[in-house]
C-alpha cells in the first residue's frame, strides 16, 4: 500500500482500522515461500495452462450424472416411488446445481475476497508482488473454473436433450448466507472480514466438496473428470487461503478476531449444509408430486442438514491459530482426518 493512503479509498481506510500494531512499515514486508513458490510454478501446474479435453469424445449416456448418494432425499419413501426416468431427470438437475453452486461460490464468495487481499486490506505483512501474483494467478483459476463448469452442464443439456437452465435455480446457499451476513454487518471493515472468513472457508473446504464427485467411479467420466481437474488446482488455492487467513490474523485485534471467527464458523454452517431451497425449486420445475412435502421431512430429520462432512483442512488452520476451543462451531457435527 501507498504509504499515504487516500482518504476517498475505503480499502485503504478498512486496511488502516484492520492493523491492531500502532505502527506499520511496508519496508518490514517478507517473502512468503509458500505464495512465492505457487507463484512461480502456475505455468506448470494450472489447468487453464493444460489443453482442454474433448468432453463429447467421454461422455456415456448410461451413466448417470450425479451421485444418488448427495441426494438429501435418497431415502425417503416419495424419491424411491419415482420411476427411472424422473430419477434420471433429478440426478441430471442434480449435477446443474452443483456446477451452478460451484461456480456462485467463485464469483460471489471467492474472487470478491481475494480482491480485497490484492488490494492489501488485510495487510498482512507479506511481500505485496509474491502475494499479488499468487492470488491474481489464483483468480484466474477461478474464473476458468467457472468455464469449466459452465462446460460440463452445457454438454449435458445437449446430450440429454433437456432444458436445465442455471438461471432457473437461486443463488447458490453459500452465496446467500454470505449476502446475508455482509448485509447486516455494520462497517466495511465487519464486511471485509466476513469475506476473508467465508473465501478461507470456500478454499479450504472446497476440495473435500469437489471429491464427493471427484471419487465417484459410478457417475458420468466428464462430470469426474471435471471435478477431478478443478481439484488440482484448489488443493494450491487452498494453501494459499490457508496462509493468507494465519498471516492476516496476527495483524487483527481482539474484536477484529472475534468477529472474524464468528463469521468464520457461519461459513462452516453455510459450507456443510444442503440447499435445500434449490432442491425445491428442483422438484417443482420438474413437478415432483409430493416433492415439498419430502423435502419439509427431511430438513427436520436429525442428521439430515449435512452434506460436507470432511472439515479437516479447516480444524487444522483453527489448530495453527490455537482457537479450537474457542470457535463457535460443533466439531462432533463433521468428520476430520488426523494428518
Amino acid at each position: 500500500m501507498n504509504d499515504i493512503p487516500n482518504e476517498a479509498d475505503p480499502c485503504a481506510t478498512v486496511a488502516r482500522r484492520l492493523r491492531s500494531l500502532p505502527e506499520h512499515d511496508p519496508h518490514d514486508a517478507v517473502e512468503n515461500a509458500v505464495l512465492s513458490r505457487l507463484a512461480g510454478n502456475w505455468h506448470r501446474r494450472a489447468t487453464v495452462k493444460q489443453e482442454e479435453p474433448n468432453l463429447d469424445d467421454v461422455f456415456e449416456l448410461d451413466r448417470p450424472d450425479f451421485p444418488d448418494a448427495l441426494l438429501p432425499f435418497r431415502g425417503h419413501p416419495t424419491y424411491l416411488a419415482l420411476d427411472d426416468g424422473m430419477k434420471a431427470r433429478i440426478l441430471a438437475w442434480g449435477w446443474i446445481s452443483f456446477n451452478k453452486n460451484i461456480m456462485d461460490i467463485e464469483q460471489h464468495v471467492v474472487n470478491p475476497g481475494f480482491a480485497l487481499v490484492t488490494q492489501d486490506v488485510f495487510d498482512t505483512g507479506i511481500d505485496s508482488e509474491s502475494m499479488t501474483l499468487a492470488v491474481t494467478q489464483a483468480m484466474v483459476d477461478e474464473q476458468y473454473h467457472t468455464l469449466m463448469h459452465l462446460n460440463a452442464s452445457a454438454l449435458t443439456r445437449r446430450k440429454r436433450g433437456w432444458q436445465m437452465a442455471e438461471r432457473a435455480l437461486p443463488l447458490a446457499y453459500k452465496a446467500r448466507r454470505q449476502a446475508h451476513r455482509l448485509a447486516t454487518a455494520g462497517t466495511d471493515e465487519e464486511r471485509a472480514l466476513v469475506s476473508l472468513a467465508f473465501t478461507t472457508v470456500a478454499e479450504i473446504s472446497v476440495n473435500a466438496h469437489l471429491d464427493l464427485i471427484a471419487e465417484n467411479r459410478e457417475i458420468q467420466p466428464v462430470n469426474r473428470m471435471t471435478a477431478v481437474l478443478h481439484n488440482r488446482d484448489e488443493y494450491c488455492h487452498a494453501s494459499i487461503a490457508d496462509t493468507l487467513a494465519q498471516e492476516a490474523w496476527k495483524h487483527f485485534s481482539p474484536g477484529q478476531r472475534d468477529y472474524f471467527l464468528a463469521a468464520l464458523a457461519d461459513g462452516m454452517e453455510a459450507f456443510a449444509a444442503h440447499d435445500f431451497t434449490t432442491w425445491a425449486r428442483i422438484l417443482d420445475l420438474l413437478g415432483v408430486e409430493g416433492g415439498g412435502e419430502m423435502l419439509r421431512d427431511i430438513s427436520s430429520a436429525s442428521g439430515g442438514k449435512r452434506l460436507l462432512q470432511d472439515f479437516s483442512g479447516l480444524r487444522q488452520l483453527c489448530q495453527e491459530l490455537d482457537v479450537l476451543d474457542t470457535l463457535p462451531f460443533d466439531w462432533s457435527t463433521v468428520s476430520t482426518r488426523t494428518p
